[in-house]
């Protein structure tokens, strides 16, 4: 047992709740807006489409930010590899965190006509841009602060910040739905997820300001000067742990976005779940995945982080083969089974990504590399995933949904196995 006075995760809890905060932020912001377009997003903004186009539509405004997010990985990874980790990830922080405060006090289509789409289409790239540089910077910052033989269970920090935002976005939908009428959610109460991330921001941000940078970061410096472009330094050097990372990534994306945002709107539209009902239902489900984040973060300690992601990629195969007919099946009880074996195996693939990323870059090139392969990896698994899913339901039924994921977890499998080694 170690002592208390030196057990890592006390010596260095400013540094962990800082990293776990900024992507806490960035799972409820990503989440409360999936949700929002899940629900009420195309009436408010696209009224004038077909029901099934609404829903198209809203959806494409959600994956809007992920086409933003490599650009804001490139912009912040720049910045991040010569200039710093924590100056970079408090501007990334205050840029995602305005963004989602702005939507709040966005006009609908009814107020504003074809202005509203438009601004909102413009907050969600701003979104996208700041998260481009969350999830890399705060990884890094738990990472390059970890004691030897602890940087999985480290990196695995900021990746306990998906339950948590998720837990705190879902919890307050669901306390929104049973308080408020459906017409009073639609008219405003939708717009209190948004108004509340503020909360969150100003926590990350004072949290933020206080830490100091990593110690690999300094050394590096110490050592020799920055790149002066590290995106061309990292393509032209290192183009296969870039494609490597980016599918590495993908498996867990695609099983947490079918598990919630295509989830909710799939049962709640049809096949004829309430909306509080299955909120409630994901709710517990959820902590399923922060088991397997913890889980995951200690047995890649034990063993290494890129055999636990191979396993849990695997995993993200077989679920698919059942996902669809799980939830489908018209039984809470198996709803729920699938939902928490679906985000168990996003813990496994999730959780090891904080110390698997990181070992395929050097320091100098590291944030950036790390975000540009995260995010990108974020379009193919997330982005992707709603659309695919509901053209898989519509053309083989509901029973073909989880073949994404299934395909999905063969991609981050490949990613693990031909990453290339470096010294």
């Amino acid at each position: 047992m170690i002592p208390y006075r030196t057990n890592p995760v006390r010596q260095h809890a400013r540094i962990l709740t800082a990293s776990l905060v900024g992507t806490a932020v960035e799972f409820y912001d990503f989440y409360i807006y999936a949700t929002a377009s899940a629900l009420v997003i195309g009436p408010l903004f696209f009224p004038a489409q077909s029901p099934a186009a609404r829903t198209l539509l809203a959806f494409m405004t959600f994956g809007l930010a992920f086409v933003a997010r490599p650009v804001g990985a490139i912009a912040f990874g720049h910045f991040g590899d010569r200039v710093g980790r924590k100056s970079t990830l408090v501007a990334s922080l205050m840029l995602m965190g305005g963004s989602t405060l702005a939507i709040a006090f966005l006009p609908t289509y009814a107020m504003a006509g074809p202005i509203a789409p438009t601004l909102l289409c413009l907050m969600r790239f701003g979104q996208g841009f700041g998260l481009g540089g969350e999830w890399g910077g705060a990884s890094l910052l738990a990472v390059e602060n970890a004691p030897k033989g602890w940087e999985a269970r480290f990196g695995a920090a900021p990746q306990l910040g998906a339950p948590l935002g998720f837990l705190v976005a879902n919890g307050l939908f669901l306390i929104l739905s049973l308080t408020l009428s459906p017409a009073s959610f639609a008219a405003w109460g939708w717009r209190i997820p948004f108004l509340a991330s503020s909360v969150l921001v100003g926590l990350g941000l004072w949290v933020r300001m206080k830490i100091g940078e990593t110690a690999a970061f300094r050394a590096a410096l110490d050592h020799a000067p920055p790149p002066r472009v590290p995106v061309g330094t990292l393509f032209r050097r290192y183009p296969g742990a870039v494609v490597a990372g980016t599918a590495g990534v993908v498996a867990c994306f695609a099983i947490f976005y079918l598990a919630t945002t295509f989830a909710l709107s799939f049962a709640t539209t049809k096949l004829g779940y309430a909306m509080q009902s299955f909120l409630a239902v994901q709710l517990v489900a959820n902590f399923a995945l922060a088991a397997g984040i913890m889980l995951a973060g200690y047995w890649s300690d034990r063993t290494n982080p890129a055999r636990v992601l191979a396993i849990g990629a695997a995993l993200t195969m077989v679920v698919g083969l059942v996902f669809g007919t799980g939830l489908a099946s018209g039984s809470v009880p198996v709803v729920l089974a699938t939902l928490m074996a679906a985000l168990l195996v996003m813990g496994l693939a999730y959780g090891p990504l904080g110390a698997w990323l990181p070992t395929l870059y050097p320091t100098g090139v590291r944030y950036t590399g790390i975000s540009i392969a995260f995010n990108c990896g974020g379009i193919i698994g997330g982005a992707l995933a709603p659309f695919a899913a509901s053209w898989l339901a519509l053309t083989g039924g509901v029973a073909y949904v989880g073949l994404f994921l299934t395909a999905a977890g063969a991609v981050t499998l490949a990613g693990v196995r031909f990453a290339p080694k470096r010294r």
